[in-house]
């Protein structure tokens, strides 16, 4: 290897820290080289196609790395890219090129976060809308019928997409122990999935809040449909803009969207909102990696993004005076999630190339890579994902039941 291009030679002296599973690498010109042990699984065959793969790896790490991917200048021979990048994260070569920080990386990283950092409502409404106003005939080819896209709760290997995310809503009632002519606002409700469920199935009435117009208009419609425009009420406002009391508090996979500078705002928004005896469920993904977001994510994914850590929900929580009564893991969960979403994308991809012309080959590799990517960083990399559930009150009152959670045994609504 030591006459190989130094930009090539790096990213294989990255590979050589393999060592569970066995890669195949074969270059632009046809060589060929191993990786790892033959005996573990799963061997992978990584085909470069262009020589510039390894300048842009090398010079702005995996920012380079998913530009390289989208611009087809690399494939996993049968596009099994969570494994892959799975295989990456178990043998630490992920974390090894992240801390290599050059110039070119660190000016693009600073020059993204000052566009889109969510400090300004106004940054906060253009992040949103880059990401979910892609257009509802786009989601609902990849998510289920309730329009969930958050992670869902899998009681069984053969839980449908769809069964998920119902028992995933149920989980979340249950832990808030909602009852009949309670009021509940979800903050960055999506497309009103939580609100349906919880008005059908709990009797509550909802607010929910959005930024995404697409959303919205799709929400109202939704719960037009289910004859619940009486029950359910969507707005299109910053969570900072909002205003009221409510018996319950629930944010799912929005909490990720605020910034950093922004969590104790949020929390203090929370503890606003909520009644003296009102009980509040956040459920958000976090990390345990000094990287919140990752440049390539930031850039073609979710600008704006910063992923929390659990000990910074706990004490920004902690200084709005809210006291966390419960927290589960769902990281595996959520590993599920992203699968099935990724085998819905894959097989409507010719009709989503269909729905515009900017869904071209570009960017159908774009959300193909994330997708499997994120499923990766859920199985063997450092993102998880918490429901944190808290109260006001001084006292966690008896009358309030510490969850229960869902079994195979247990008879759905």
């Amino acid at each position: 290897m030591d006459n190989l291009p130094t930009a090539e030679r790096y990213l294989y002296e990255l590979f050589s820290f393999i060592s569970d599973g066995y890669l195949t690498v074969t270059n632009p010109s046809g060589q060929v080289f191993h990786f790892g042990s033959p005996e573990t699984q799963p061997h992978l065959h990584l085909q470069i196609h262009d020589q510039r793969t390894y300048a842009s790896i090398i010079t702005f790490a995996s920012l380079g790395f998913g530009e390289a991917y989208m611009d087809g200048w690399w494939d996993e021979a049968e596009n099994r890219l969570t494994e892959l990048i799975s295989m990456l994260y178990r043998n630490r070569v992920y974390s090894k090129a992240s801390q290599k920080l050059t110039v070119p990386l660190a000016l693009q990283i600073i020059s993204q976060r000052l566009k889109t950092i969510p400090l300004l409502i106004q940054n906060s409404r253009k992040n949103v809308q880059y990401h979910y106003d892609l257009g509802n005939d786009f989601y609902q080819l990849f998510l289920d019928p309730t329009l969930t896209y958050s992670c869902g709760y899998q009681v069984t290997p053969e839980d449908s997409l769809e069964t998920m995310q119902n028992q995933k809503y149920e989980v979340i009632c249950r832990k808030l122990a909602l009852k009949p002519g309670e009021t509940l606002i979800d903050i960055g409700c999506g497309w009103g999935g939580m609100l349906l469920y919880a008005a059908e199935h709990y009797g509550i009435t909802g607010t929910g809040i959005t930024l995404s117009e697409e959303q919205a208009a799709l929400a109202k419609k939704r719960i037009a449909d289910k004859g619940l425009t009486d029950k359910i009420n969507i707005q299109i406002q910053d969570y900072r803009e909002t205003n009221g009391e409510y018996d319950k508090f629930v944010s799912i996979g929005m909490f990720e969207h605020v910034g950093k500078g922004n969590f104790s705002t949020f929390m203090e928004k929370a503890r606003a909102l909520l009644k003296p005896h009102g009980v509040g469920m956040l459920h958000t993904i976090t990390t345990e990696s000094s990287e919140r977001n990752g440049p390539w994510i930031d850039k073609y994914i979710f600008p704006g993004g910063y992923a929390p850590q659990l000990s910074e929900i706990c004490r920004d929580l902690r200084s709005a005076k809210l006291t966390v009564a419960h927290c589960e893991n769902l990281k595996p969960h959520y590993a599920e999630t992203f699968k099935r979403w990724s085998e819905n994308f894959t097989a409507n991809r010719e009709i989503i190339a269909s729905l515009a012309p900017n869904y071209d080959e570009r960017f159908q590799r774009m959300w193909y890579l994330y997708l499997q990517s994120f499923e990766a960083s859920f199985r063997d990399g450092s993102m998880h994902i918490y429901q944190v559930l808290f109260y006001g009150d001084k006292q966690w009152r008896l009358n309030v039941p510490l969850p229960g959670f869902l079994s195979e045994n247990t008879n759905q609504r």
